[in-house]
C-alpha cells in the first residue's frame, strides 16, 4: 500500500493518530506532498514509515529544503506518481508538470482539501491534510495497484473512507 500525506504544519512531531497512523505504519511507502513545517516533522514520520517520499512545501524551514527536493517522481507498482506541493498555474499546471514526468497520477497539497479530480488529461490528487484540515475533512489517501489500475480511497483518521477512486496505469 502507498499512503499519501500532505500538509502537516507542525513544529515537533508528524501528529499522525488513529487510521493515519495505521496506515502509514502498514505502508510500502508514504508520499508526503509538502509543508512538514519543520525538520523534527520529516524525521518523525521516517521513525514510523519504512520509506518516505517527500517535496517541500512554501512553509517548510530552510533545513528540509536542503534535505527535500522542490518535486520529484516515485514509482510504485508500475506506476509512475509526479509529486509537488503546488502549481501557480492550478490544475493547468499540475497536468503540464504530469504530462512532463509521464506520470499515471499527479500529487499535490497545499489548500489542505481533500480531493480527487480525474477531468483532465491526468488524474490529481490531494489527499488534504491530517493534521490541519482548515475547515475541510481531515483525510490521507491510500492507494494499492491493480491489474491496471491505481485503486484508492480518501479516509479520515478515524478510518471512514469518504472517496474512493481509480487511476489507470499505462502499460510500459
Amino acid at each position: 500500500m502507498l499512503v499519501i500525506l500532505s500538509d502537516t504544519h507542525a513544529t515537533d512531531g508528524h501528529r499522525l493518530r488513529g487510521r493515519t497512523l495505521d496506515a502509514v505504519r502498514e505502508a510500502d511507502a508514504v508520499i508526503h506532498a509538502g509543508d512538514f513545517y519543520r525538520e523534527a516533522v520529516l524525521d518523525d514520520l521516517r521513525r514510523e514509515a519504512s520509506t518516505v517520499y517527500g517535496v517541500t512545501g512554501n512553509n517548510d524551514d530552510d533545513a528540509l529544503r536542503e534535505r527535500l527536493p522542490r518535486d520529484r517522481v516515485v514509482g510504485y507498482e508500475g506506476a509512475t506518481v509526479a509529486v509537488r506541493h503546488r502549481s501557480r498555474s492550478g490544475a493547468t499546471g499540475l497536468v503540464m508538470f504530469g504530462r512532463e514526468r509521464d506520470a499515471d497520477l499527479v500529487v499535490f497539497g497545499h489548500s489542505h482539501r481533500p480531493e480527487f479530480d480525474d477531468s483532465g488529461e491526468i488524474p490529481l490528487l490531494n489527499p488534504g491534510s491530517y493534521a490541519q484540515p482548515r475547515g475541510n475533512r481531515p483525510a490521507h489517501a491510500e492507494v494499492t495497484r491493480t491489474d491496471e489500475a491505481l485503486s484508492g480511497e480518501l479516509v479520515t483518521p478515524d478510518g471512514e473512507a469518504f472517496e474512493r477512486f481509480s487511476v489507470p496505469v499505462r502499460s510500459p
